[in-house]
């Protein structure tokens, strides 16, 4: 019998052996597998010649051989038989000629003072069982299947029905395990959906933002765009009438409170980047602005007003990892990098950025361009290498946790018709899908992931409503419905199970999972 028969049902297994008459492992494998546990070394050599006709490949034997005599070797150590343990080593391991620096390496443990000493050095669990059953699992990678089963394989086969049941499942989002077995529990007996009662319920539909949580009104013009701080504990909302609400989050009840209202752009707020410590806000205007913002959103005092010239156009921005810089540019042709004094410290001439992101290790900035084209930037080397070619302009883009992956809202602006939101491979360079649904023509829309490992993808849309995806799937898994304008843009909270979305309604409306017997507020 399989040593993967030990996982749960050992002595099912062997009734059912006994029943049908039929065993998982040839004879002599099963013999082999006996004599290793057991630490009968001679034994399970001599069976090594009847397993030789029986290997794949010839050279198996020799490391089959190697890894049983590295073991028994070990042993004689542990037990102070030197002797022996010498002329394992001269005798049986050396002439094998295999893995010669290993040997050197065995020879070397003759010299440990004591056990404690041979364990470290060796990284060898000790003799016994333990080490026995990791020595078989290594002899098993050696041994057709046909002959012995792969180790734990009902556990894979488990693993594998489990992650398939969770891939088919649009809501899925949580890897939890057992303690014991390491599978999450997800019952086999039915099939999985999340939020379905007669499965076993991992609680992740219930943790999906789709009901409408808090409707906020503090904004008297239409609502450009939003987005929750790194650390998920606020929320930055931008208004066309020129005002930025930063709001607080309560950490048990989840309601969004006023924290600070900011003024002083000349024009409509139409992009806002969080510092990575949420220390400060960056603020950029319409097509129209010249100036780019900071404020200290701890103070809510002004840091820094920037302009470089009133001919430029500043209508994106983003920040480098380390805090210390940051990215601007907009469609007149300006793309800049900057420092927190706003010193001009690098400049690409005419390229007209649409949307900006900085690159994971900060090394490079990607720019969406009026050529439908999504570019890497170095502006240390000054090199630049296109990611992306659209068949339609790039209105917008957003990055996931990882960096190698987009989402890009594209727009056939000729007949003003959605061509939906496109999810690229950065790495590869290649279009993994289209999510379809949205309807966007004439207004920019800002898209989102969210979720743990960013696994959903939200966007607004000029039809009022916020669209929600699994990366997986091309139709939507939910549509969230009360808005009654252009939704703008939409962010997810990277801590709680939060969605914002930003309106022309002028109102942002915050989802979160459905509260028991609570009526959702007035909308």
């Amino acid at each position: 019998m399989s040593y993967s028969s030990d996982v749960w049902c050992s002595k099912t297994a062997d009734e059912l052996i006994l029943e049908s008459g039929c065993r998982q492992d040839h004879p002599v494998a099963t013999k082999f597998q006996s004599h290793v546990l057991n630490g009968d070394w001679q034994h399970a050599e001599e069976l090594l010649a009847e397993l030789q006709n029986l290997l794949e490949s010839k050279s198996s034997l020799v490391d089959l051989k190697f890894l049983l005599l590295e073991q028994k070797y070990l042993e004689y150590l542990e037990d102070s038989q030197v002797v022996e343990a010498l002329f394992c080593l001269r005798h049986e391991l050396s002439p094998l000629k295999h893995n010669t620096q290993r040997v050197h390496h065995l020879s070397s443990l003759m010299m440990c003072s004591t056990v404690d000493d041979l364990h470290r050095m060796a990284q060898w669990e000790g003799k016994g069982i333990a080490s026995r059953r990791k020595l078989m699992e290594k002899l098993q990678t050696y041994l057709p299947s046909s002959i012995m089963l792969p180790p734990r394989r009902l556990e894979s086969l488990l693993r594998q029905a489990v992650e398939l049941q969770k891939k088919r499942c649009p809501y899925h989002q949580q890897q939890q395990q057992q303690q014991n077995t390491g599978v999450e529990p997800i019952s086999l007996l039915t099939d999985h959906v999340c939020g379905n009662k007669k499965a076993l319920s991992c609680g992740c539909r219930e943790n999906f933002p789709s009901e409408i949580r808090q409707v906020l009104t503090d904004h008297c013009d239409e609502v450009w765009f939003c987005r929750f701080s790194n650390s998920g504990t606020k929320l930055a909302t931008g208004c066309k009438d020129s005002t930025i609400v930063i709001w607080d989050i309560h950490p048990e009840t989840l309601e969004l409170t006023t924290s600070n209202v900011l003024y002083g752009l000349t024009f409509g707020i139409s992009n806002l980047a969080w510092s990575p410590d949420d220390h400060y806000l960056l603020a950029c205007g319409t097509e129209e602005s010249s100036d780019l913002w900071i404020w200290n959103t701890q103070t809510g005092e002004l840091k820094l007003k920037m302009t470089h010239s009133p001919e430029d156009s500043l209508t994106c921005c983003a920040w480098h990892k380390d805090g210390e810089k940051f990215a601007t540019g907009g469609i007149r042709g300006q793309f800049y990098q900057c420092d927190l004094e706003g010193n001009l410290l690098n400049s690409w001439e005419g390229v007209r950025v649409q949307c900006l992101a900085y690159s994971r290790d900060g090394s490079a900035i990607l720019a969406a361009d009026k050529h439908q084209r999504i570019r890497c930037y170095n502006f240390e080397t000054l090199t630049d290498t296109q990611l992306v070619l659209e068949d339609y302009p790039i209105i917008s883009f957003a990055l996931n946790h990882t960096g190698n992956l987009a989402i890009l809202n594209c727009v056939n602006q000729q007949c003003f018709v959605s061509q939906g939101i496109h999810l690229w491979n950065l790495e590869d360079k290649t279009l993994v899908r289209k999510f379809r649904g949205v309807q966007q023509g004439r207004f920019t829309i800002h898209s989102c992931f969210g979720g743990p490992n960013d696994i959903f993808i939200a966007s607004g849309s000029e039809d009022s409503r916020v669209y929600i995806w699994n990366i997986t799937k091309e139709t939507p898994i939910a549509v969230l419905e009360g808005h009654h304008k252009t939704v703008n843009c939409v962010s997810w909270n990277p801590k709680y199970p939060l969605l914002a979305s930003a309106s022309d309604d002028c109102t942002v409306r915050i989802w979160g999972p459905k509260l028991p017997d609570c009526s959702n507020p007035s909308t």
